[in-house]
């Protein structure tokens, strides 16, 4: 059975690029535009792995990933953190919202695939 992946990202370009990436693999890709999408297409659709922005307007990253390990039927998927920030505070911010792997910008697209195959069990789907 063919995994998913989902994306949530503001930025076309971020999700455009992650979605190629994914979709090379073989994954089946979502696309969600900010926080609430995100969430309503994670509930909906329950994805084997979440790829997350933080800085969206509106709800941000960390309140997605939080409402995300909050929920039972959402709380198992693994959130891979694609961003910019690494200072020591935002580091910590994301391990408190249950944050599984973080990946910096700009992105490896190796790296990136290892992340997912490592996080939905198994090898790329290509």
């Amino acid at each position: 059975m063919q995994k998913t992946v989902l994306i949530v990202d503001d930025e076309e370009r971020n999700r455009r690029l992650l979605e190629v990436f994914a979709s090379s693999d073989g994954y089946r890709t979502l696309i969600a535009t900010n926080g609430e999408q995100g969430l309503l297409l994670a509930r909906k659709e329950c994805p084997d792995v979440v790829l997350l922005d933080l800085m969206m307007p509106g709800m941000d990253g960390f309140e997605v990933a939080r409402r995300l390990k909050a929920q039972p039927e959402t709380a198992g998927i693994p959130l891979i953190v694609v961003s910019s920030l690494d200072d020591a505070a935002s580091r910590g911010r994301m391990r408190e919202c249950g944050i599984d792997r973080v990946l910096g910008k700009p992105i490896d697209r190796w790296e990136l695939s290892r992340s997912i195959a490592e996080l939905t069990g198994g090898a790329p789907a290509r």
